[in-house]
Order: structure tokens, then sequence, then C-alpha cells
């Protein structure tokens, strides 16, 4: 008799008297041995699959608890896969599964120690330095990030996926011209990949390349022809360069609302249509993506208010960000003897002299750029930050997702997006009356808190230089009227250029002022005035400037023509404040109708047109009566002295009283309401 049959028989005797692990052992033990034997192999594997108590092999175990985590039953593939480690803790595919299955349930800690047992027992285990790779960066570990998908990448240096993955972490970290090196070097292994040319998109954009980076941006919606954020980009990228050329058919076809799991960017299509309930479900669809599966945890709820509430800002924008610049005056005003300022900064840029400003200005300022949701979460709660604000919401750089989990019991969307979240843990939005009109408020998820004039804060104390340059020094005509429109390129549409357009021919010697966003967009905006009968040498380009040159250069112009679909915001009260006139025609959602708020609380409702024959006459009427301009410009620069747009310092008591409301509220265990503070 062999050596295996005496084996076996011991294992049967010890299998029937249920001591399955023992059986196991010894064959394990024998295995060491002999580790050929396939006889032994195959009653291993059959006893491992009789110990998870289903009759099946190890490895159809392991493919079920695969399909399981993949398909969304996530526990349940974690409780099978974790039997299985138990059974053959040295295999590392095993390991690496159920550490894939922590990261899906959420759980970093556990994921991250179950990956790195299996990369222990093979550090040649390309998927699992995968898996750790994404889950640092998850957690905005860059670093470990890079060097786990680095690690894959020596082992596979023609994974195209893996090579992807590295351009997304260095564009992450800034470092755009080695992430593009990467891109191409993944185009180069399979063409046929989307994700290279995603990264590859975001890289010229970044770098200013529009026209490039619309190329980019096409690949990425050809090769996914169904995938809503990849038409998202696209479309938002050629918005940003005015390309209103036709769309392809397969574009042309495609309503832009997705749904949850292939979502568009809600704030990329702003500028797309004037359709606040379009807006409301892009946002949807984009809050569910981002919410948590676990319960969060609730927060104590106290007995009477704290002596200061403590108020959490969270931003990317805590720099010299036209953000900053309208907030200033308001971090500077807030009662410190009622209220904690916590600005919790998470943008990659920590200099500039407002930043430097603001950290004299707030209690507490918390840099957290290099930190995960959860420890930002986790920090929040520890301060007891009582009412959370996100000043991005779907905003470049924005990190909605913290606010999923909970900063705070009570948590406001304000100032940076201008539109409904459509996220149930987002409490309130602040907004006035005249952005949200009744007709329209069923637009938004979050309850209202109606400013008593303009949701807009401003510093009434900002100071800029003396301009001394002469209009001829900035490309503009000495004597000609100077229509103005300093908005980013993205917001300008066929609809209102046609309109500018014919401005132009009507006024001899005018020229259109106009900001400079890129090349391209310079070039296709001076080919569509030629394609309409005006000269193109008539649209001059505004080059960027430090605020304060900016904001000086403002008395050169003698009249701001607003965009449609995303109206002035910044630049709106930028102009006032430098007194120059600005007209608008609000739409109907939230980003169309800022610019009209603003105007009503500088007390200048005449420049509020009803439609746009009105717009266009109030801007002709300006331009051929050059005394009405002047008057316009003087009642301008004198509301801007009392007004309630710049009054700062009542702004800012108006919010805290928004504050004291919510707060009470949630003291008396409410839910939240609207609150109007016009006619409480």
């Amino acid at each position: 008799m062999s050596s295996f049959d005496q084996l076996s028989k011991r294992a049967k005797k010890l299998e029937n008297q249920g001591q399955i692990d023992e059986a196991i052992k010894l064959y394990e033990m024998f295995l060491q041995d002999f580790p050929k034997n396939t006889r032994a192999k195959a009653a291993l594997e059959k006893l491992r699959g009789a110990a998870l108590g289903n009759g099946v092999s190890a490895q159809e175990a392991f493919t079920k608890a695969s399909k399981l985590i993949e398909q969304g039953a996530v526990a349940k593939g974690v409780e099978l896969a974790r039997k299985l480690v138990e059974l053959a803790p040295e295999n590392a595919q095993i390991w690496n599964l159920l550490g894939f299955g922590y990261a899906k349930s959420q759980n970093p800690a556990e994921a991250e120690k179950c990956l790195r047992k299996a990369i222990e027992i093979d550090k040649n285990f390309g998927m699992a330095w995968v898996n750790i790779g994404t889950l640092f960066s998850t957690q905005n570990k860059w670093d470990l990030a890079l060097q786990a998908f680095q690690n894959a990448s020596y082992i596979e240096p023609q994974n195209a996926g893996v090579l992807s993955s590295i351009a997304g972490i260095l564009i992450e970290m800034r470092r755009f011209d080695e992430a593009e090196k990467f891109c191409v070097m993944a185009i180069k292994y399979d063409p046929n990949l989307a994700e290279p040319y995603l990264n590859l998109g975001i890289i010229l954009y970044r770098k200013k390349k529009r026209g490039a980076a619309k190329q980019a941006f096409e690949k990425v919606a050809q090769l996914r022809p169904n995938n809503m954020t990849a038409l998202s980009d696209y479309l938002y990228v050629r918005a940003q360069i005015c390309d209103w050329s036709e769309l392809a058919p397969e574009f042309k076809k495609v309503k832009p609302i997705g749904k949850p799991g292939n979502s568009v960017s809600p704030f990329s299509f702003l500028h797309f249509d004037d359709d606040p309930y379009a807006q409301k479900k892009r946002s949807e669809n984009r809050a569910q993506e981002l919410a948590v599966r676990e319960d969060v945890p609730k927060f104590p709820r106290p007995s009477s208010r704290p002596q200061k509430l403590k108020i959490g800002y969270f931003s990317a924008d805590f720099h010299n960000h036209a953000t900053l610049s309208l907030m200033m005056g308001l971090f500077g005003f807030h009662d410190k003897s009622r209220f904690e300022i916590h600005a919790y900064s998470y943008g990659g840029v920590t200099d500039g002299w407002r930043r430097g400003k603001l950290q004299k200005l707030v209690e507490k300022n918390w840099d957290v750029r290099g930190a995960s949701d959860r420890e930002i979460v986790e920090h929040a709660r520890n301060q007891g930050i009582d009412i959370a604000i996100d000043l991005k919401g779907y905003t470049q750089y924005g990190r909605p997702q913290l606010f999923a989990y909970r900063l705070a019991p009570i948590q406001i969307n304000y100032v940076g997006y201008p539109g409904t979240l459509g996220a149930d843990y987002i409490d309130y939005l602040i907004a006035d009356h005249t952005i949200i009109p009744g007709e329209y408020k069923n637009a938004y998820s979050e309850k209202i808190i109606y400013m008593p004039h303009c949701y807009q804060p401003n510093d009434g104390g900002r100071a800029y230089p003396e301009n001394t340059q002469t209009r001829t020094e900035l490309g503009l005509p000495e004597d000609g009227f100077v229509f103005c429109s300093f908005n980013a390129n993205y917001k300008i549409s066929p609809r209102e250029f046609d309109i500018w357009v014919r401005l132009l021919k009507k006024v001899d010697g005018s020229v259109l002022w106009l900001f400079e966003g890129s090349e391209d967009a310079m070039l296709n905006l001076r080919k569509e005035a030629g394609n309409r009968g005006v000269d193109p040498a008539r649209l001059v380009f505004a080059g960027f400037l430090p605020e304060e040159q900016h904001l000086a250069r403002h008395k050169h112009a003698d009249l701001f023509l607003d965009t449609f679909n995303v109206n002035a915001h910044t630049t709106a009260s930028d102009a006032l404040w430098t007194g120059l006139p600005l007209v608008t025609l609000p739409g109907k959602q939230f980003a169309a109708r800022v610019a009209a708020s603003v105007l009503k609380a500088a007390n200048l409702p005449e420049l509020i047109a009803n439609d746009e024959e009105e717009y266009e006459a109030i801007a002709l009427d300006m331009a051929l009566n050059p005394e009405k301009t002047e008057a316009m410009k003087a009642k301008v620069k004198e509301n801007v002295k009392a007004c309630p747009l710049f009054d700062t310092k009542s702004y800012t008591s108006d919010l805290e009283r928004a504050y004291d409301a919510v707060y009470e509220r949630y003291l008396r265990s409410e839910s939240p309401a609207d609150i109007d503070l016009l006619n409480e």
C-alpha cells in the first residue's frame, strides 16, 4: 500500500468523525513532501469544499465569492472569502479577493491588511498591486498609490490599464508632463482603451491646450458611445473653446441626463440647457453615485445651543480664487463671540495673500489636502462641527462625498455650485427669492434659506489701484463704445453672440472686449464673428491679470453684456464694484438668474431685461446715447456705496441668523424647512 493510500485512510477516518480540519492538515503536510501528488491535491480540494459546508470545491467557492462581491452582495462574498482564507492561509489569490471585498465594503484598514498579505505571499502578484494602488487612490494617498501601480507596471510593463492608472495618479499630483508620457505609452499598447485618452484630455485641458483636449475627449466618447461622463466631458470642452460646429449624429441623439452609475457632470451641463428640472435629475444621479452604503453614525443632540456654534467651511479654493474674493469680508465680520469658524482646505494650492489673510480671520485652519474622505469626516466630527458648509459642490476639485458621510448634523450647499446637489444628505441651499422664484421651487432637493437681498456674499472692503493705461494700450479704441463680457468662454453660446454681433453692426466704432480663455477659443470666436459679417478685429481679448489689476481695467469698458444659461456671478459683482453697468436676461435655473439677483441687490432693476429683444434694446440705447451711459455709470458708482449687495456686515448678520434658525430647528428635533429671512 502506498503512503498516499495510508494517508487517505487516516484522513477518511477523521472526516467520518467530523474532524475535517484535522484531515485537511494531514493532506497539507503530505503535500509539503510530495507537492506534485495529484490525488492528494484533489482530495484536499474536496475536503476544503466540504469544510465550507456546501459540498463544492474551493475553486467553485472562490468563483462564487468573486461573483457575490462584483454583483454587490459584498457582505456575503466577504464572509465566504474569509472561510476560504482560513482553509488556505497561504493562497495569495484568496487574500487579494478578500482585500478587494473589504475595499468594496468601505473597510480600508482591513482591505489594506489583506492586500499586503497577498503581496507578502506573492510579490509578483500584479492584480494585488493594482488593488492596493486603487485603495490608496480612494484615500488620496497618492505617493503610496503611485508606488503600488509602478510595482504592477514592473510586473506587466505593457499593461495599458496600469500605465493609465499611473497617469491618473500623476495628474492628481499635478505632475502633468510625466502623466502625459504614461498616457502615450498606454495608447501605444492598447489604442482602443478609453482611460488613457480620458487622462490625456484632462492633462491637455489643464495645460490650456483646449483644442487638443477636445480631440482626446471626443475619442473617449467614440470608444464609450453610451457613457454619459464621456459625453459630458466632450461637450464641456467644446463649450470651453466656443466650438459651435454640428455634432456628429451619434452624439446628437443622446439626451444628456444619464442615470446613477452612468451620470453626467452636473456642472458641465449648466451651459447646455436652461432647465432646472434636468439639472436636478443630473444632480440626483450624481448624488446617488456618491451615497454611502453604510449606516452613518448619529450625532448626539444637545439640549441647548452651545455658546459658540462651530461652522465648518469646506473648499479647495482657500487661496486667491473667486470664492474667497467674495467671502473674505464675511469671514472678517463673523461674530466670533457666537460662532467658531473652521476652514477646511483640501485644495492643492496652498499660497496666496488671501489665504494668508484668511488664516488670521478664522479660529481654526485645517489643511486636509492629503487626507482621505473618512479621515476628514472623523476630524470634523471630533472637532464637533455643528454646521458644515459645502463651498464646492460639483465644481472642479470638489469633494461632495465628504458630506455623504455626514460631517455635521446640519449640512448646507452655499456659493460654489449654482444649483441643487440633489442629495438627501444636504439639508439646505442658500439662495434668495430672485434666484429661486416659487415656480421653480420643486427643482431643488434642499430646503431653501432665502437671504433678504442676494444670496451672494461680497467684500465691501476690496480695494484696487487706479488704472493709468490708455485704451489703446489695452487694444481698445480711444473713442468707440466698448461692450464687455469678462465671463468664462464656456458661458458664451450662439444665442447671445448673435445679439452681440448685431450690436457691433449697429454701433459704429464699437468693439467687444472678451476674456482671453485659450488660443482655440479666440480663434473660434473670431471665426464666428467673421461668419456673421463682422470684422474679427473688433473682438478684443483681455489676458489674465491679478485680481486688483483686472478690477482696475474695468473703467475702460462701457457696458457689461451678460451671458444667458450661466450668468456672470463673481464677474457681475466685480463689474458693479468698479462702476461698470451690466445688462442681464434672467432664465430659469439658478445659474441663469444670478446676475438678476446681483442687480436687484444693487438697486439697479432697470438693467434686468424681460426678453432678448429688451436685452438688446437696453444695450443699444446706452451705446447710441453716451449721456445715458455716463448717467448709468454714475448711478452704479453711487449705489455701490450704500446698496445691500456690498453691505458685508449686514449680510453676515443675516447669514448668522440663518445659522441660528436652522440650528434651533435641529435642537427641537424638527426636520429641515425653508427659512425666509426676508419675511420672518
